[in-house]
Parts: structure tokens; C-alpha cells; sequence
């Protein structure tokens, strides 16, 4: 009889707690930055089976995932794949998982900030960003607009003044 592997139910990769039940590619799509096709890439670039489920990952391959992730171009993933490219500070091209998105994100609004650009304004302001409008919707605070009740009400009380 052949020995069935043992099936962890939660496998940790890159800080993220992945299910166990899942498929290889779903399971690595639920890590933030990591999208289903570049999920694919990695499994492709690892030489692990897509029909494979997380749970049956051994901390070898949990490793050379990481080690793929954290380097994608080193191991033949394209650019064009990588969700960092040409940063504005560094001018490099890279690939972020979990966190390090989180903090891109806030030296990049950071940024615009500091130097006064349109996005940093509306976005210290607390207003849309990429020009949409905002006459209707965005608002908030108090709702503004016609109560239905209150034009009924008024509908009646210019009637009984006839």
C-alpha cells in the first residue's frame, strides 16, 4: 500500500496563513500581491504540480517559493509579471508580498504629499484622486439631497393653503 502524505490544514508562506484543501495556485492567490497568474508562474518556475494541494508542501518547497517569490526575475519570471515596476525611488523592478505593499503604499502618498502634486493634495484632502466626479457621490458627512416624505408634506400643506 502506497503511504498517503500528511495533509497540513494551514501551511504559513510568505507571512500569510494559506489553506491546506486548496489547490496549489488558489492557495498561493490568497496571499496579498501574489495574483493566480503569477501564482502560476510560481508553481511553473518551482516544478511543483498545479494539481497539488497546499497542505502537501514541504518546508523545502515552502522555501523555494519564497525564495522565488522574493526574487521572481532571478528565476526567469518576467517584468511585465511583477506588480513593482520602475519605482519611483529606486528605479528598480521588483515583486511585493504582504506588508511590503502596505508600506510602498504609504511612502509612495507620502511622497505627493511632500512634493505638492495634484494626487497629494486631493489625497490629503480626502477627495477623489483620478478625476471623477464628485457633485453626487464621495460625499460625506450629513446626507444632502430631496427626502421624498418632505416633498410630500410640502405638497400637502400648499394644498390646504389653496
Amino acid at each position: 500500500m502506497s503511504e498517503e502524505k500528511e495533509l497540513r490544514a494551514i501551511v504559513r508562506i510568505a507571512g500569510t496563513d494559506c489553506d491546506g484543501e486548496q489547490k496549489l495556485p488558489f492557495g498561493l492567490s490568497k496571499i496579498r500581491g501574489v495574483s493566480f497568474s503569477f501564482a502560476n508562474a510560481l508553481v511553473k518556475v518551482t516544478g511543483l504540480s498545479p494539481d497539488m494541494k497546499v497542505g502537501e508542501l514541504t518546508d523545502d518547497d515552502v522555501a523555494k517559493l519564497e525564495g522565488v517569490m522574493k526574487d521572481p526575475q532571478a528565476h526567469g519570471i518576467p517584468a511585465w509579471a511583477l506588480n513593482r515596476r520602475a519605482d519611483p525611488t529606486t528605479g528598480t523592478t521588483s515583486h511585493l508580498v504582504g506588508s511590503e505593499i502596505d508600506m510602498a503604499l504609504r511612502s509612495d502618498l507620502e511622497r505627493m504629499r511632500r512634493t505638492s502634486s495634484w494626487k497629494g493634495i486631493r489625497h490629503s484632502l480626502g477627495l477623489k484622486v483620478r478625476g471623477q466626479h464628485t457633485k453626487t457621490t464621495g460625499r460625506t458627512g450629513k446626507t444632502v439631497g430631496v427626502s421624498k416624505k418632505a416633498l410630500a408634506e410640502a405638497k400637502e400643506a400648499a394644498a390646504e393653503k389653496k
